[in-house]
């Protein structure tokens, strides 16, 4: 079971959209994947429940919503035959927070805008996956989705200069496009939209979706192989 957590306290990076696209490709291959939503807007639970039964099936955990009703630990209960478990984390999250939400995570995603204010955010979001939840870069479990570029812009152009600077891998470069705002309004991930209309965002998630395939090299308390986090510099 691979459980990826799609992580970064700013609102509004992407971090549904790419959760729901993973979903949505894993069913498609006939895997059996568990969307976990913390996020208290339920954007996720609401794609979700807009699938038909006809659709590839995910499975869904709201953890907001459970636990108001039962035990933490019956909310986070994950089927046993679930194959892959995508977490999708809220805005805002604090940097004692991080520990939890990442500990057990084999993949950890950072999605980030092309602005200023989200390039801020993104790299206080780095350094404390790598100072206080102790993700080690050498372990290939985090990289970067640099989202909503737009071609050959300045914005995109300062955003790669940014990104380059973190020292952390850059697995996808995905375009502002409305078939992400099509998908989430019809309860599908581009896996299972027209191969016509989508082909130029699906080639973007070729290099996700082999990054995920590469195995995590974790690293114990204490080791000698246990790498000194530094603190990443904006450009």
């Amino acid at each position: 079971m691979q459980r990826i957590v799609v992580l970064n306290p700013k609102g509004g990076s992407g971090k549904t959209t790419v959760a729901i696209n993973l979903a949505s490709h894993f069913a498609v291959r006939g895997e059996y994947p568990a969307l976990m939503d913390y996020d208290v807007q339920g954007s996720s639970s609401h794609w979700v429940r807009k699938r038909g039964e006809q659709q590839p099936y995910v499975h869904l955990i709201s953890v907001f919503e459970r636990e108001a009703l039962a035990t933490r630990t019956f909310a986070l209960q994950v089927p046993m035959n679930a194959s892959r478990v995508i977490v999708d984390t809220p805005a805002a999250v604090e940097a004692q927070e991080m520990p939890e939400l990442t500990r057990t995570a084999d993949k950890i995603l950072v999605p980030v805008l092309p602005s200023d204010i989200d390039m801020h955010a993104c790299s206080r979001c780095v350094q404390n996956l790598l100072l206080v939840a102790k993700v080690h870069r050498s372990e290939n479990r985090l990289a970067i989705i640099a989202n909503r570029v737009r071609g050959n812009t300045l914005s995109s152009k300062s955003l790669m200069r940014f990104l380059d600077t973190l020292g952390v891998p850059i697995v996808a470069t995905l375009r502002d496009s409305q078939n992400y705002v099509r998908g989430a309004e019809l309860g599908q991930g581009l896996a299972e939209m027209n191969p016509h209309q989508v082909a130029d965002d699906l080639e973007q998630w070729k290099s996700l979706f082999e990054w995920l395939e590469v195995p995590t090299t974790r690293h114990r308390p204490g080791s000698s192989r246990e790498l000194k986090a530094s603190t990443p510099q904006r450009a």
